[in-house]
């Protein structure tokens, strides 16, 4: 099953609401889990939002956060906002 036809499936309908909800907490966890993977103690990243990429280093990683230093602070970011810089 390719993207466009998943794309496309979600667009008509093809999916219940507890369908598309579980679709969701899935995707969720998967990027989480990757972004767990993909960095370590040490690595400098980029904390993703919806307008903007601020740079940090990350200080700890937690089972679902980690401690970014960033703007002269630190922070506990969401595992699946952070991006490797």
């Amino acid at each position: 099953m390719s993207m466009h036809t998943v794309q496309n499936d979600i667009a008509t309908g093809n999916f219940t609401t507890t369908e598309l909800n579980h679709l969701i907490a899935f995707i969720q966890g998967v990027r989480t889990n990757q972004a767990k993977r993909s960095i370590a103690v040490g690595d400098n990243v980029f904390v993703v939002q919806k307008t903007k990429r601020t740079a940090g280093v990350v200080l700890e990683i937690k089972i679902k956060k980690a401690i970014v230093k960033m703007n002269g602070g630190r922070y506990n970011v969401p595992l699946g906002m952070l991006e490797s810089a």
